[in-house]
Formats: C-alpha cells, sequence, structure tokens
C-alpha cells in the first residue's frame, strides 16, 4: 500500500507548464528512483513533496491524508539537496540538529555538550571523518555531503527520504556507506526516492522507478524488470549509444607541443606534481576524494599559494597565486561546484556570458547592448544553451544547460588550457555526452584540456592520457586507451606507481 501518493498533479508558471498530470505511488520499505533528464521535472515535483510548492491541480496525500488539508505531514518528509546547503560558519553538531525542536534538543535553552555527544553517534554512523566542534567551512566537500545526509536522518518523524544526486561528491568507499545507511531504512520501514543521473547506482539500490520528460510521467514499474539501455530510452526519448567514445583525433595541422609544463608542484594537500600537458589533448585527473587533485588544479589557477614547484604555459613561466594572471594569459579553470563558483544566479543567461566579451562589446559611452546580444546569441546557438530567451535568469536553467553556458563564457576568452572539475557532476546522460563531445571538439581545435573526475567511465571515454593521484602524490600516467580499469583503479588506491603513458 502505498504511503505517500500524487494523483494527476499538475504545477503551472506563468508561459510555461513544469508538471502535467503527474501520478507517484511510494511504498515503505523500498527505494523508488525517479529518473529524468535535466530539466524533466524532478525538482518541482521533489518541491511539491516537501511543501515548498503546491500543485495548481491534483493531490498529494501522505499517510492517508491529503497535504491540502493537512499541511503539517510535510513533517514525515525529509529531503537532502543536490548543492551543499548547509551552515558553513556553524559548528558540525550544530549543522546536524537545526532546528533543534526537531530532533528534540529545543527548549528555552540549549544543552551544547547534549547535542556535541549525540553528534557523534551520527558521525560515527556515517563514517564522517570531522569532529562535532569543527566549523563545517573547514570539513572536506565529501564530509559536507555525508553530513546533509545525517542531518536528515536526525528528523524523528521522518518516513520518506529524498535523496538527490547524494553520491555526487563521494569516492566509491563512501557511495557503499551511503548506500548501507539507505538501506538501513529501508529495513526500518522507510521510503526513499533517490534521484541519479549514474545508471550503475540506481540499479544497484533502486526496486522501484518513475521516468518523467517534459514534465509528464512516462514510464514507471519495477526496476528489475527494465535496463539500463530502456531506463535511458525512456528518459530522452531517443536511442544513445552507450558505448561512444570522445577521446579527441589528433588533427595533422596542429603541432606537437607542450603547452603547459609543471614541475615539482607542492602546495595544500599534495606535493612534489609533475605533468605535462601537450596541445590537442585531454588529460585525465583519477584519484579518491581528498587525493588532491581539485588543489594541483586551484594552484595552478591561482586559487591556492603554492609552496615549491614553477608551470610554464607554452614555455613561459608562469605567475602563480594570481587568477587575474591566468584568466589574462589563457588558463581558466571551471569549478565543480557551479552553482557557488560558476554563475551568477541571479543575473540573466546574457549577463552571465556577457562578463566575458567586455572587450568586445564596451565602447566609449559603456556597453553597447546591441554588439552583446549578437555575440550572446552565437555563444547561445553555438553550445545549444536551451533557455526561452537570454534574459532569464540563469538559475533557473537545468545543469547542463548551466554549465553550457559557463564553458561558453570561458570560450570566448579563448583560453589555451581549460581545466574541467567534476564537468558533469548531477547532469543527465544525453546532456553528459553534448558536453563531451564539446570537450573532443575544443581538444581537436587546439585547446589543451584538463579533466579531473570520479567517474572512471567518463575519465576512459574522453581522455587522452589518464593520470592518477593518492594522498597528494602522482601514481602514475597512463594511456586511457589500453590500460586496463584495474590497473587504474590500483594506482588511485596507491598499490601501482609504474608509468604507462
Amino acid at each position: 500500500m502505498a504511503f505517500l501518493e500524487v494523483h494527476k498533479v499538475g504545477r503551472d508558471f506563468p508561459g510555461v507548464t513544469a508538471l502535467d498530470d503527474v501520478d507517484l505511488s511510494l511504498e515503505l520499505g523500498r527505494v523508488h528512483i525517479l529518473a529524468g533528464e535535466n530539466g524533466a521535472g524532478k525538482s518541482t515535483l521533489v518541491k511539491l513533496l516537501t511543501g515548498a510548492d503546491h500543485p495548481s491541480r491534483g493531490t498529494i496525500t501522505i499517510d492517508g491524508r491529503d497535504t491540502a488539508q493537512h499541511p503539517d505531514v510535510f513533517n514525515l518528509v525529509a529531503y537532502v539537496p543536490q548543492e551543499l546547503n548547509l551552515f558553513p560558519h556553524l559548528s558540525v553538531a550544530e549543522n546536524l540538529f537545526i532546528p533543534y525542536d526537531r530532533s528534540d534538543f529545543g527548549g528555552l535553552t540549549i544543552d551544547h555538550g547534549a547535542i556535541r555527544k549525540a553528534a557523534q553517534d551520527y558521525l560515527d554512523r556515517f563514517a564522517i571523518s570531522a569532529r562535532p566542534t569543527d566549523l563545517v567551512r573547514n570539513i572536506s566537500v565529501s564530509d559536507q555531503q555525508l553530513l546533509q545526509i545525517a542531518r536528515a536522518s536526525t528528523n524523528k518523524h521522518m518516513k520518506v527520504l529524498i535523496l538527490d544526486e547524494p553520491t555526487s561528491s563521494l569516492t566509491r568507499t563512501e557511495v557503499d556507506r551511503v548506500f548501507k545507511v539507505i538501506s538501513g531504512f529501508r529495513d526500518r520501514e522507510h521510503a526513499i526516492v533517490f534521484i541519479s543521473h549514474k545508471m550503475d547506482e540506481v540499479f544497484e539500490i533502486g526496486d522501484d522507478y518513475t521516468v518523467l520528460r517534459n514534465g509528464r510521467k512516462v514510464e514507471a514499474g519495477r526496476m528489475a524488470e527494465t535496463s539500463e539501455a530502456g531506463l535511458i530510452r525512456a528518459m530522452s526519448g531517443a536511442e544513445l549509444e552507450l558505448e561512444q567514445n570522445f577521446r579527441p583525433v589528433k588533427q595533422p595541422e596542429l603541432p606537437e607541443e607542450t603547452i603547459l609544463d609543471v614541475k615539482g608542484l607542492s602546495g595544500e594537500r599534495f606535493e612534489d606534481v609533475s605533468f605535462t600537458l601537450k596541445r590537442g589533448e585531454i588529460l585525465g585527473f583519477a584519484g579518491l576524494v581528498g587525493a588532491g587533485r581539485s588543489e594541483v588544479m586551484q594552484t595552478m589557477f591561482g586559487f591556492l599559494k603554492p609552496k615549491a614547484g614553477s608551470v610554464t604555459v607554452k614555455g613561459a613561466p608562469w605567475k602563480l597565486g594570481d587568477t587575474s594572471h591566468s584568466v589574462r594569459n589563457g588558463m581558466l579553470y571551471l569549478s565543480e561546484e557551479r552553482k557557488h563558483h560558476g554563475i551568477l544566479p541571479m543575473l540573466s543567461v546574457r549577463e552571465n556570458i556577457g562578463i566575458s566579451i567586455l572587450d568586445e562589446t564596451l565602447s566609449k559611452f559603456g556597453i553597447s547592448a546591441a554588439r552583446e546580444r549578437s555575440k550572446v546569441l552565437e555563444i547561445i546557438k553555438a553550445y545549444d544553451i536551451k533557455t526561452p530567451d537570454m534574459e532569464k535568469k540563469i538559475m533557473f536553467l537545468s545543469g547542463g544547460n548551466q554549465q553550457k553556458a559557463i564553458i561558453g563564457r570561458a570560450m570566448a576568452t579563448r583560453p589555451k588550457v581549460l581545466i574541467f572539475d567534476e564537468p558533469t557532476k548531477g547532469i543527465d546522460v544525453r546532456t553528459k555526452a553534448e558536453i563531451y563531445k564539446i570537450m573532443k571538439t575544443l581538444a581537436e581545435e587546439g585547446v589543451g584540456i584538463i579533466l579531473v573526475s570520479s567517474e572512471m567511465d567518463e575519465l576512459r571515454k574522453c581522455s587522452s592520457r589518464i593520470i592518477t593521484m593518492h594522498t597528494g602524490k602522482i601514481t602514475g600516467d597512463f594511456d586511457a586507451e589500453t590500460t586496463a580499469n584495474e590497473t587504474l583503479v590500483g594506482a588511485i588506491f596507491g598499490t601501482e606507481t609504474k608509468n604507462a603513458a
């Protein structure tokens, strides 16, 4: 019997129908996969399931009660968002239990000692390495992601748990830990909604599924009765080539040239890192979360200060510790946290792209609106950015279209080196393929690309070479096409140190 039921629900916004005639049925003791491409309506439906928004029509019942008449039943639903949504200047313990009345710590006074003691039980259960007194801003991204899931579980009323891309920043070991926790909730008769674009994960953890496409339910059933190809076909409405290769092909007109040469670079969480990047190749970086990959990239770009070492770009010494120098001289870094470090959410698509082309649109009278619109429109068309118009706030675009806007903006500056850090985090399968094609095209046009990814399949599909890192050190440099997965995984875990490139 369904514990939560959605019947003929629709949600309209001015000029657009986000959901149309959607049904959903959640049973206790089962994991329900909510699948769909970016922009399919999943986020809108989640807002309705949590009470953050209200349907334009249709009904939602939880535990047999209509939410329109009994809004308090939304207390039975806990939600873990895809993006980090913590209080960085508060402690781990405080983040776990706010609001305190939800977890029996409310009252006239707050017993912080009791909160810290209770917090340690959750940290142990989720294997979070942080201490209860640590400020959230000082703990790793993976620990923050696990903390969000732990925080949802402190809701004493919870019977439905909604997880939106909960593993996007986690290693396989941490994913296994999360799955163990999910299985525990399932065994204790909770209903779990699991949203992910990682096909291996949804088939591993899911019992049932519902597919949304363009705001409508197009398919539902038992996971055991569908396949990866079938699920992708339902999501996209088309067949996709799952084994497609996106490695750049060497262009005969491009000279063999080392664009980037890193020697003995050391910094926060890494030491003595050396590697080269050639024109026209995609260089993959593999490693566990915390291996130091992002820190190497952020040090080269200028976010972080180096402790030792040097970098040259096209043979010229590179000024480290200065992001402005990097942007001016052709090195761009696209962060994995696009909503925090990539987009300007309250500005339009035009404004987000326009900031990169000021040299082409500025005149002595200010920005030429006509020239800016023309240039932005070129980028929107070139990168197939799906938006109603360029004045739409970029925060309302899907994650994949936000990412394409960021890439288009970056390429408008004509970079020599483009660093992608987890570029397809939270992005659906079809849009992933579009971004892979963009990377391949850019590399074949002569841009040197570095791809940092936690997805081995992504690295194998796109990279010319793969560099592996473990605990801040390079453990191998491998040919992506010929090296076995076992060798790469061994190097990631520090058990292989041979150079095979």
